[in-house]
Order: C-alpha cells, then sequence, then structure tokens
C-alpha cells in the first residue's frame, strides 16, 4: 500500500453512526453491505423496505444527516438506503419512520394526516412517503423565509406536492397524499384539501385548522446526536478486514490506490461517491477495495468566478442543482441564465434521493464508459463545457465532446471536475451584446414530466441571434445543437446543422433544410425501441426551438420596432408568445384541486362512516408487519427461483459459472426433491407444476431453488447458474395467438363458464345502413407492480407439520397446494397472512407456487426458509394481464344506433390455466354495457408458451371496456358525427338492460346509469367545456385537447366467505374472517360491521364498540374455506359472514342483557361481557355466508369524463381533469370506496398510457424494474380530479344496501391520448 495512503486518515476497525438516535459501532464490515440490509437484518427497523433494489420507487428512503463541525451545521437530505453503502455512513445520523414518529412515542403529524386523509392503502410505500416528506419538512423550515401561519410549515404547496414526486404508490392514486402532503403548506387554501376524518364539510378555516393533528415548524428539525459530533471532530476513516475500506484525503493517495489496483487489472476496486450508479448496472460480485471520494478536497470544489462555474467529480447532482441557481458575485447576465436552465433540467433527473447521493462526475463516467443515457452529458455538451481529467502525473484538459467521443476511460485515470463555461465572456468578442441575444432551451420526453424516467430523447439548444439590420428576419450567429442518449451511443452534437444554420438568416426554408439534416445526423441505433418516435422528436424540439423566430418580414418591418431596446423587446416578447404555447407542457404544474362528494350515512352507526383504515398509522410509521418484517427464525436460510431463460427446451443440467463461486449455497431444490406431487398451485381452475419436469415449458417456467445462508448470495448464485439446454427433436415453441391457432393450442373453457351469445346477429347487420368489417385491434400486457414482491417464510414445526407466512390472496389453495407438494395431510399445514404490501390479482395464484417452494425447501432440510424475490425476477415470473388480438365487424345506422356486433378474440394465456377460463365469461359481462342489438363473439384462450398469464385488477372487463370504446370511436370517426351522441343513442335502456343481463339486471330503480350520465354532463360542465375545447383548438397550433365521456357497467359476482367473532372476557372483540387485507380496507368495513352487529344488543357503551373490534391475520387452521379475495366482493362478503355471526352472539345476550335489565336498570357493554363468561355464554360464533340465488350476481354503474391535452411535437400529454361518478348502494365506508375507485382510474392511466410489459424473441420478459417499467406517478395523475360517490338508496339483496368497488372497472378514461410512443399496445 502507498505509504501516502496510511498517513493520512487515522484508521479505525470499526463503523460509527446513529439510527434513531440510537448508536451503533460495528467491526468487520464488508463494504458491499448497503445501509438497506443492515437495518432490516440488524436493526428492528423495518420501515424501510426493499422494493425495486434501483433507488426507483422511494420505498427505502431514510432521512441521512450529517454533521458540519466547522460550520457547526447539520445537513438533512433523504437517500435510497438500497443503494447506499453502509461504510459511507460513517460518522452520520440516519432516520427512519419510526423514527419520525411512532406508536410508542407518538406519531408524527405528517404520519396522523397521512391516516386521517385516507393516504395509505396497502401500506407499503406509506413509510418511505413519509420521510421524503418530513425531509422537505425540515429543509424547508431551515430556511430564513418568512415565519408561517401556526400550524403550518415554511413550504410552498408546490413544494410539498413535488416532495413525494419521486416515490411510488400502486394503491391510492396519489391525490389524498398530496393533500396530506399540502395540509402543511404556507400558502394551502384549506378548500382545496380532500376527504379526511378531521373536519366536516363547509366548517370555517380556522376550525379546520384546530382540528388537523398539530404542528409546529419551530421544532420539526432532525436531532444530530451529540455523541456522534465527537467522532466527527476526531475525524476517523475505516478500515474493514477481509474487504477494505479507504478513504483518500487527496489526489495522490487516490493514484496510490489506483496504480495498486493496475497491477488486478483494474477489476477489484470500485470507486464509490453515492453508489447509485449500482441501480442502474447491477453487480453480480464483491469488490476487494472500496474507495470513497468524498474526503478529497478538489473533487468536492464548487468554484465560481467571471469564468463560469467548477463543478468537482465528487458534487452530488443537489448540490450542483443548488449552486447553479445562486445568485452570483460576478455579474453573468445571459451566463446566469444558462446556469439556471442547466438547474432545471438537472431536477428532473431521476428522483431526489437519487441526486442527493449521486455525483455529477458519476453521471458522466457512466456516459463515456458505459453509454449511460445521461442527461446530464447532453445539457452540458451544448454550452462547451471542460473536463479535467489526471492520469499518473498527467493532468488533461477536454471539451466534453472529446471526452465523450474517446475510448473507455482508463482506470487510472479520475476525473477531477468539470468546467461550465459563462456565455458573458466566452463569446464577448463575436458580436456585441447591444444587438444580440442568447437563447438557451433543453428538452427532454419521457414517460414523467417531473423526471424518474430516462428520457426517449433530450436536448439543448444553445444559439446566439441577432435581429437582422435590414428588418427582414433573425439572423442565427452561433448555435450549439446536442442530442442525446437513448438511441445514440453517447450525446452527440449535431454538428453539420450547427454549421449550416450559423449565419443564416432564419426562414420557413430554412429551417426545413435543417430538419433534412437532422434526419441524417440523429439516427437511432438498431434495436431501440419506437425508434419513429425518437426521430420524431429530435425534429418536433428544434422545430419548438426555432419556430418563434420565423416570421412574415411585415411583422418584423413595422416602423417603430429600431434600437436594441426595442429589438430586445421584439426578440423577449416572440419567446413570450411561444412559451404559451410550450411551457405549459414543459414546467408542469401538478395536481391544483380536487373534489370529493360522498354521503355517508349512519343508519348503521359505525357502518357507511368516513372512518380511517384500520392500522394507517402503524403503516406511515413503518410499525406494521409484512411477511419480510418477521425477524429470521435461528438458522434460517434465503431462497431464489431459477428459472428458464428458453421458451421450450430439454433441461439437461444446472451448474454454476465456473468462473465465479457463489458464496454461502447450501442446496438447489428441484423436481427430484418433491416428496408427493410436483404441484406449484392447485385452484378450481386448474393446476399448475412447482418445477419443471425435464421441459421448461415457458422462459420464466420455474427449474429450481436455490438455498443459501443470505437472500444476497441466493440470488446471486441464481444468477450465476448455467442452465444446460436441449431442443432436438421438440416442436417450436408457440409465442403469438396467431401460431396458437395455426396449431390448435387452445385452453378449454368449461361450459358453466361459456357466456351466452345475445340476439341474432345476422338480422342485426341485414338491418343496418353501414358496415365496418373484420377491423382489429391488440391489446398488450401490464405488470402487477405491488411495492412488496412475492414473499414467503416457511418454518418446519413438529411431528411433521410446517408453518407458512406468505404475501398471499388465497391461503386456503395456498394450504392445498403444500400438502398436495409435501405430500402430508392438510392439518399438518398451516399458512398464515396477515396482510399484503399490494396484491391486484399477482398474489391470487401466482404467490402460490412462491410459498410452495419455500415449503419445500424447509421440509427437506428442516430448516427455516424464507425468500424475497428481487423485482427482476419477479417482472420475469408474473405473467401479468392477458394480451390479446381482437377482430371486429360492426353494423350501424346513419344516426350511429348499432345494430349488430361480432368479435373474434384471442386471449393470449400463457402456458398453464391459471385464472384464464374466467376470461370469456368475465369479459363479455363488460362487452355488454352497450345496446348493440345483437352480440356475437369467438373467445379462444390460446395456450402459448409464454408465462402463464393472471388475474390482474378487473381481469378481462378492462381490455373488454376498451373494445367497446374503440368500436363507439370507430363507427363516430366513420360517420363524422360526435362519438358521445354515438355512446348517448346506444346506451341501454332497462328493456335492453334486461335483455342482455336477464336477471342480473335487478329492478328498474336499481339502473342508475342513465341518471348518472346526465348528472355527470351537468357537474362536470361537459357541453360547455366541449365547445370551449373547439374554441381552443382553433387557436392553438401545437396543442390539442380533447374531452370523453364514458361509461361502465360492471357484472359483479358475490362469492360465500367464512367468518368468526369471539368477544374476550374484558369486552374486547376479534374477528376472523375469509377475506385478506390487501390495502382495500376489508379490516377496517370488517370493523364497522362487527361494531354495528353487536351494537344491535342496545347497552350502555356499544356506540363506541369499532374501537374494540381487533380483525386478525388469516389462519388457514383456525377459519377454513376462505377462497380467494378477488372480484371485488370479498369486503362486502365478509361483512356479511360476519354480521351473520354477530346475530348468533346477540341472541344469545339478549335474555341475560333482559335480566339483568330487570335487576340494574342499566347496563354496560363490559359488565354485559363479564355477566355472561360467569353464566358460561358461548361468546364465539362462526358462520359461512352462502349468497342466495337473488344476491349472488348484480350490476354496478358509473361514468367518468376526462379532458386531455397533447403537444403534437412531442406526444406529451397531461390529463387536466376528470370528473368520476360511482354507485355504491350505500357505501360502506365511502372514504375507502373512494381511495379504491382513484387508485383503480390511476392504475388504468398506467395500463392504457406508460406501462409497457414487452418481451424478446423467445417471450423472455424485458422490461425488468424501474427503469423501464414506469407506472403511474404524482405528476401523472389529472390535475383536477373530482370524484363523486353516488348512494343509490335501498338495495334489498344486497348487504345494508353497499355494492361492490374493491378493485372497481372505472379506469377508461384518456386513453385516446396515450403520450408514449404508437405500440401495438393502443
Amino acid at each position: 500500500m502507498g505509504e501516502g495512503v496510511t498517513e493520512t486518515r487515522k484508521e479505525m476497525s470499526s463503523l460509527v453512526f446513529a439510527v434513531n438516535g440510537q448508536r451503533f459501532e460495528l467491526s468487520n464490515v464488508d463494504p458491499s453491505t448497503t445501509l438497506l440490509e443492515f437495518l432490516r437484518s440488524q436493526t428492528p427497523f423495518k420501515s424501510v423496505k426493499l422494493s425495486c433494489g434501483e433507488g426507483g420507487c422511494g420505498a427505502c428512503v431514510v432521512l441521512l444527516s450529517k454533521y458540519d463541525p466547522v460550520l457547526d451545521q447539520v445537513e438533512d437530505f433523504t437517500v435510497s438506503s438500497c443503494l447506499t453503502l453502509l461504510c459511507s455512513v460513517n460518522g452520520c445520523s440516519i432516520t427512519t419512520a419510526e423514527g419520525v414518529g411512532n406508536s410508542k412515542g407518538g406519531f408524527h403529524p405528517i404520519q396522523e394526516r397521512f391516516a386521517g386523509f385516507h393516504a395509505s392503502q396497502c401500506g407499503f410505500c406509506t413509510p418511505g412517503m413519509c420521510v421524503s416528506f418530513f425531509s422537505a419538512l425540515v429543509n424547508a423550515d431551515k430556511t430564513n423565509r418568512p415565519e408561517p401561519r401556526p400550524g403550518f410549515s415554511k413550504l410552498t404547496v408546490s413544494e410539498a406536492e413535488k416532495a413525494i414526486a419521486g416515490n411510488l404508490c400502486r394503491c391510492t392514486g396519489y391525490r389524498p397524499i398530496a393533500d396530506a402532503c399540502k395540509s402543511f403548506a404556507a400558502d394551502v387554501d384549506m378548500e382545496d384539501l380532500g376527504l379526511n376524518s378531521f373536519w366536516k364539510k363547509g366548517e370555517s378555516d380556522e376550525v379546520k385548522l384546530s382540528r388537523l393533528p398539530s404542528y409546529n415548524n419551530c421544532t420539526a428539525n432532525s436531532k444530530f446526536p451529540e455523541f456522534l459530533k465527537m467522532e466527527i471532530r476526531a475525524g476517523a476513516g475505516l478500515v474493514s478486514e477481509g474487504h477494505r475500506w479507504y478513504g483518500p484525503t487527496s489526489v495522490e493517495q487516490l493514484q496510490s490506490l489506483l496504480e495498486m489496483d493496475e497491477d488486478n487489472g483494474g477489476t477489484s476496486m470500485k470507486i464509490v461517491v453515492g453508489n447509485t450508479g449500482t441501480g442502474y448496472y447491477k453487480e453480480l460480485r464483491c469488490y476487494e477495495r472500496y474507495i470513497d471520494l468524498k474526503y478529497i478536497p478538489e473533487l468536492s470544489i464548487i468554484r465560481k468566478d467571471q469564468t463560469g462555474i467548477e463543478i468537482g467529480a465528487a458534487v452530488t447532482i443537489s448540490r450542483a442543482i443548488k449552486a447553479l441557481r445562486e445568485e452570483n458575485e460576478y455579474e453573468f447576465h445571459r451566463g446566469q441564465m444558462v446556469f439556471k436552465r442547466i438547474a432545471d433540467h438537472m431536477e428532473k433527473i431521476a428522483t431526489a434521493f437519487v441526486r442527493n447521493s449521486g455525483s455529477v462526475g458519476g453521471n458522466l463516467i457512466m456516459a463515456q464508459r458505459k453509454q449511460f443515457p445521461s442527461d446530464i452529458a447532453t445539457i452540458l455538451l451544448s454550452v462547451g463545457t471542460l473536463v479535467n481529467i489526471m492520469t499518473g502525473q498527467k493532468l488533461e484538459k477536454l471539451t466534453l465532446e472529446e471526452f465523450l467521443e474517446m475510448p473507455p476511460l482508463h482506470s487510472k485515470s479520475v476525473l477531477l471536475s468539470i468546467k461550465i463555461p459563462c456565455w458573458e465572456s466566452r463569446n464577448k468578442d463575436t458580436s456585441s451584446e447591444t444587438d444580440t441575444k442568447l437563447l438557451f432551451e433543453t428538452y427532454r420526453a419521457s414517460p414523467r414530466p417531473l423526471g424518474n424516467a430516462l428520457p426517449y430523447l433530450n436536448a439543448a439548444f444553445l444559439a446566439e441571434i441577432s435581429l437582422c439590420s435590414n428588418s427582414t428576419g433573425f439572423m442565427l450567429n452561433n448555435c450549439q445543437l446536442a442530442f442525446g442518449a437513448y438511441g445514440t451511443k453517447h450525446s452527440i452534437k449535431a454538428t453539420k446543422v450547427e454549421e449550416f444554420l450559423t449565419g443564416k438568416v432564419l426562414s420557413v426554408g430554412v429551417l426545413y433544410d435543417a430538419i433534412k439534416f437532422l434526419g441524417t445526423t440523429i439516427t437511432p441505433e438498431d434495436g431501440i425501441s419506437s425508434p419513429a418516435y425518437r426521430s420524431s422528436l429530435v425534429v418536433g424540439f428544434l422545430f419548438e426551438f426555432l419556430s418563434p423566430l420565423i416570421d412574415t418580414p411585415a411583422e418584423i418591418s413595422n416602423g417603430w420596432l429600431t434600437g436594441y431596446n426595442c429589438a430586445k423587446w421584439f426578440i423577449d416578447s416572440k419567446l413570450k408568445q411561444n412559451n404559451g404555447q410550450f411551457d405549459e407542457i414543459k414546467l408542469p404544474t401538478l395536481l391544483s384541486s380536487a373534489k370529493q362528494v360522498i354521503q355517508s350515512s349512519k343508519e348503521y352507526h359505525p357502518v357507511g362512516e368516513a372512518i380511517p383504515k384500520t392500522g394507517a398509522a402503524i403503516q406511515a410509521s413503518g410499525e406494521a408487519v409484512y411477511v419480510d418484517d418477521i425477524p429470521s427464525p435461528s438458522n434460517c436460510l434465503h431462497g431464489a427461483f431459477i428459472y428458464s431463460t428458453e421458451p421450450l427446451a430439454r433441461l439437461k443440467g444446472i451448474k454454476f459459472n465456473p468462473g465465479w463461486s457463489p458464496d454461502g449455497v447450501a442446496a438447489l431444490i428441484t423436481v427430484k426433491d418433491i416428496p408427493g406431487e410436483n404441484v406449484g398451485c392447485v385452484t378450481v381452475f386448474g393446476n399448475e407444476p412447482l418445477y419443471a419436469d425435464e421441459v421448461a415449458q415457458c422462459a420464466g417456467d420455474r427449474i429450481a431453488f436455490v438455498v443459501a445462508d443470505t437472500q444476497k448470495h441466493a440470488d446471486l448464485a441464481a444468477n450465476l447458474a448455467v442452465i444446460d439446454y436441449d431442443k432436438e427433436n421438440l416442436e417450436p415453441p408457440i409465442l403469438s395467438v396467431e401460431e396458437a391457432v395455426e396449431r390448435c393450442s387452445f385452453l378449454e373453457v368449461p361450459s358453466l363458464l361459456c357466456p351466452e351469445q345475445v340476439g341474432d346477429f345476422s338480422k342485426g347487420m341485414a338491418e343496418a345502413d353501414h358496415q365496418i368489417l373484420s377491423a382489429k385491434l391488440k391489446l398488450g400486457s401490464q405488470y402487477y407492480f405491488y411495492m412488496e414482491t412475492q414473499t414467503a417464510l416457511a418454518v418446519p414445526d413438529e411431528d411433521n407439520c410446517i408453518v407458512v407466512y406468505t404475501s398471499n390472496q388465497s391461503p386456503e389453495f395456498t394450504h392445498d397446494t403444500i400438502a398436495k407438494c409435501l405430500g402430508i395431510p392438510g392439518h399438518n399445514v398451516r399458512v398464515i397472512m396477515r396482510r399484503v404490501g399490494g396484491g391486484f390479482g399477482g398474489k391470487a395464484i401466482k404467490s402460490i407456487p412462491v410459498a410452495t417452494a419455500c415449503a419445500l425447501a424447509a421440509y427437506k432440510l428442516q430448516r427455516p426458509v424464507r425468500i424475497y424475490m428481487n423485482r427482476k425476477t419477479d417482472m420475469i415470473m408474473a405473467g401479468g394481464r392477458h394480451p390479446m388480438k381482437i377482430t371486429y365487424s360492426v353494423g350501424f345506422k346513419s344516426n350511429g344506433k348499432i345494430t349488430a356486433l361480432k368479435l373474434d378474440i384471442l386471449i393470449d394465456a400463457g402456458v398453464y390455466p391459471d385464472v384464464s377460463i374466467i376470461m370469456p365469461k368475465a369479459m363479455v359481462g363488460t362487452l355488454k354495457k352497450y345496446d348493440w342489438g345483437a352480440l356475437s363473439f369467438d373467445i379462444k384462450l390460446c395456450k402459448t408458451n409464454l408465462p402463464s398469464r393472471s388475474a390482474m385488477r378487473a381481469p378481462g372487463e378492462v381490455q373488454a371496456s376498451f373494445i367497446t370504446e374503440a368500436i363507439i370511436e370507430h363507427v363516430a370517426s366513420t360517420l363524422s358525427i360526435d362519438v358521445d351522441s354515438v355512446r348517448n343513442i346506444n346506451l341501454h335502456t332497462y328493456n335492453s338492460l334486461e335483455f342482455f343481463y336477464k336477471s342480473n339486471a335487478g329492478e328498474p330503480f336499481e339502473y342508475t346509469l342513465p341518471s348518472i350520465w346526465d348528472k355527470l354532463a351537468t357537474s362536470s360542465s361537459f357541453y360547455n367545456r366541449t365547445e370551449m375545447i373547439k374554441e381552443f383548438n382553433r387557436s392553438n397550433k401545437w396543442r390539442k385537447r380533447g374531452i370523453s365521456r364514458v361509461p361502465t357497467v360492471h357484472e359483479v359476482v358475490v362469492s360465500p366467505n367464512p367468518g368468526k367473532v369471539s368477544i374476550l372476557r374484558d369486552g374486547s372483540i376479534v374477528v376472523e374472517v375469509g377475506g385478506v387485507e390487501l390495502g382495500q380496507g376489508l379490516w377496517t368495513k370488517v370493523k364497522q360491521m362487527t361494531a354495528y352487529g353487536l351494537s344491535l344488543i342496545q347497552c350502555g357503551g356499544t356506540d363506541e364498540l369499532v374501537e374494540k373490534v381487533r380483525v386478525i391475520q388469516a389462519d388457514t387452521l383456525s377459519l377454513i374455506q376462505g377462497g380467494m379475495t378477488s372480484g371485488s366482493t370479498t369486503s362486502e362478503s365478509s361483512c356479511e359472514a360476519v354480521r351473520l355471526c354477530c346475530n348468533v352472539l346477540v341472541e344469545r345476550l339478549t335474555a341475560l342483557r333482559e335480566r339483568l335489565l330487570k335487576q340494574m336498570g342499566s347496563i354496560e357493554w363490559e359488565t354485559l361481557i363479564m355477566q355472561a363468561y360467569m353464566n358460561s355464554v358461548n361468546l364465539s360464533a362462526s358462520s359461512l355466508f352462502i349468497p342466495g340465488i337473488s344476491s349472488r350476481a348484480y350490476l354496478n354503474y358509473g361514468a367518468a369524463v376526462s379532458e386531455v391535452e397533447i403537444n403534437l411535437l412531442t406526444g406529451e400529454t397531461t390529463i387536466l381533469q376528470t370528473d368520476l361518478i360511482y354507485d355504491c348502494g350505500q357505501s360502506l365506508n365511502p372514504a375507502v370506496d373512494l381511495g379504491q375507485i382513484e387508485g383503480a382510474y390511476v392504475q388504468g392511466i398506467g395500463f392504457f398510457m406508460l406501462e409497457e410489459y414487452p418481451t424478446n424473441s423467445d417471450g423472455l420478459v424485458i422490461s425488468k424494474g424501474t427503469w423501464t417499467y414506469k407506472i403511474p406517478t404524482v405528476d401523472t395523475i389529472p390535475r383536477q380530479f373530482n370524484v363523486e360517490i353516488l348512494n343509490s338508496g335501498h338495495h334489498q339483496n344486497r348487504v345494508l344496501s353497499s355494492k361492490a368497488v374493491g378493485m372497481d372497472r372505472v379506469r377508461k378514461q384518456g386513453v385516446l391520448w396515450g403520450p408514449r410512443p404508437p405500440t401495438t399496445q393502443t
């Protein structure tokens, strides 16, 4: 080791830091350990959740605090603990959600308001949301802004919304989360805050504020432990034995370390700043040495002078943004504008918690060495940035363009800093400032406006322009045009186009020729997705930049337009005019307002009231326990799946990559280890094997289960597995529905599940004035993206028994599968399920083989075994929503009335049955939502060599809704009439509804869709806005708007469900139900129903019974026949099962109550229950609710209006407003139902507008995480989101007149204006 390295930093064998104020001192730390791994495995703090492992979701966010002893200041910022290396937090204080607030020491107002604003559903993302927002509060209240009103922070509404812009939530739809955050903002209008449990509509702002959990901004700051300040002043570094961690304090020491590494080929050492690059480039190895750059002053400098700004390579992106925005003592006029635009663009890179730790230099090094699609490289390239590089003793200064084009930087070379020149001084000799203006714009087209998404294309343009002396136009004196990086190897300059434009007077012809040049300069590489879209963006960006400067000579030649000030005024006005066209899209605001209209009811108190979701506060504090939060039992092992990468291949063997030796591997479990039957899933729909036996049937098929001492080692071993395939004498795989049809490969649908045709198609077509024949549609798949991936823990028990904890929607089916696989009686298996961190159908069937694989490994090895699947494997094996190909023929009258519709639908079911046999019936239930006259269909389930598709939120119904609306749109387009009139004329009358749906249509008064349709037109000002949009589109060339009103009819089927209610001696109540808590509020509704049912005993204290009720986890040996939580009706059937139990208990208690009333005159609940115990009254009742014929199936109705704006140059889309009305009957809990409606709608936005789930030519999923799979975020939801829950009165055959809403189907608005590049999806 170089002598200089050892002398400069004091070395320690321990690492000292704090977590939530607790001191931790560690020795012999493996430097590859992440902060998340440590927190979850070695501390009691489980609020940090692993979801993506890439820094792309926010579930693992913590607040990291650093103390500066010189300034005596604490810096607080969020980081992704899944990327942050543990050794890098030496001397830091970490705050998790438990440290923000908890049930023992008191919840923080953030957590209380999240609960009160109904902002937590499954709760898996909530702790990360709270920490992200806590950081924003802490930092805002440190500023010297004016003191806010009492009870508020110094945050603005915009900052409050943006604070959680990088955090993903799959459940809520974000609106209530945004409201909870905005409630802290100093400039909030209390009227804009949505439904909550704190105040009632119409109360004054003073009353509202008094009822909010109080917040004092003076005590908001995080507390940095005093003991850490001592360590920091001592300046101790860290050396970890075995693996070594270095913190050099000079460039010379760094060079010494790099020279040591050169002897090993430059591969044994890793340079670290924030380690955020591992989120994109996954590492399959550990390094021998780690070098932390943050102690080297030269790499952390920010230096400003009259020539520009120099930024050290180790400076974080967030620090760079702050520096670029700061006012400078040097008088940069034009240059400051450039710096601020660069900062604005940088703020769209990744997320705040990644920018806080990722460095500018690291980003550029990834772009240079690995062709990372960097935004920073593009925007810096356009302004002539310089880079400073040191190789040994040699210092080099290169342009960024030269740096990017050179071969990958040598491992001995160090990027020291970058220099962004000030264009003020740089170009002062080329032209006088008095007659020129500097223009600088940056562009990016991406799935999300605020970032946290790689761009399809980014660009940055800088130009100096002047007004021609003869007033015939604008001359381009100089320009820099940079494009990157998607579709090219690295960011590049369009040099030929720059040369062509320089010195020319801008005109339509010049711009046209420049665009032609661009087509040959910026060409996406082969294999890149959506190349045509990316190429169109190149043109669109340049056009958007230059088009405001192209005018007619007459406009420019106004006689009074002379001299510098006038020229400057004219240029500014033209740019301002242009901004009116484009800036609203480029610089988006978030959710501006929302309105919720509910009708709560006290008729069945507390049923029907909008009480907060059970457990919301402990979800916000991170104390709610999910499967992976259960502490590992002693001697526990961890598993990972080895899956096939081939679609159909014979398996000859598995071995590990000979160049690597995976650590800690204990066993490899295959089909040969199964003592019972090879089943990974046993359901009423069909069976599926646990492991491939001789032949893998699809890419993603389970082959084996590797078991190791840690999850990291198990995942690493699975990645290093090499499978020997043989395809000889095998038929080619079936990888499309067309191939399935050619080879007659179909799944059979039982006759019981085959839907009936409606009417006479031939007769209907004969009556038609017009026909559309054999039109085609294609729909792709969708991934669940539950925040919690598939997980299970299996623990061997005495007497050949096993206990399995699983995140699962079907504990009963899981129980049966495990027993059959292990070859043991069912009573030897116990499956326990407390809560699911998001399911959406993905944990109905797909979770069963995961639990079974854990159970098999634990049973064989007689040791506990658990798994937490990494996101990549989860995405590859999940299957997702059913893709399909649709061909339709439709006949219709000249007024738009449809007389007949025929559909041929090919559904890609994948290789195993899963739930696919329900698809035809589910689809037809929604296809019948319009009066087609006659409906004929042929729906085929195609068996392909692809992962089996599974249930996903409204399986089949979402696709069917899209199909119906596409047909309606096609008819309207063909006739050139308004599409709303076509929808209107084809809505059902009650007679046609009864013809299509038969007995499920219910009574005439239950058909509420016509009244909803009319009510929505009024409440949303639909007709008035339609006219306003027409005027807007006439006035705007490059932005267009559209509005759509769409109905939904959803056929609901109620399933049987068990329940059990037990009253304990102290009067508290414990409840079990067959339904599983997924975040849909099932436990909350069950608590309300229990309280109502038992309150019928009518004694003192029963008004507050809801606080005495606890719903406990599902246990398959305690409550049987639980079935599957799905189809939106499990909450109501669970409630009815509980009500039946309560009726029995009330009946048992009634005689005792009457006797005690005669003796005592009045009686309290606790006294009654104590007397019941003394009199041996049975206070536990069980039931199995079985719906009757009249209540087994019914229809739900709703409608929505959405207004959408699109930028024609970039395709970027904004949903301006959505108004939605949904009939919940008499809602069991309007707050819970509202959350389900909004969440379902936003998940629909994802399916139709954002999410793509593509595969390669072998059917292997290629979207493997948050980098490539984009679910909606808070910046993609409607800017105004208005929802009304309709209380449609009494329905005798419903549970207390309620109707299902859990996985609602109101998801079809705005789908015709998708912002993503064109695909076969829509």
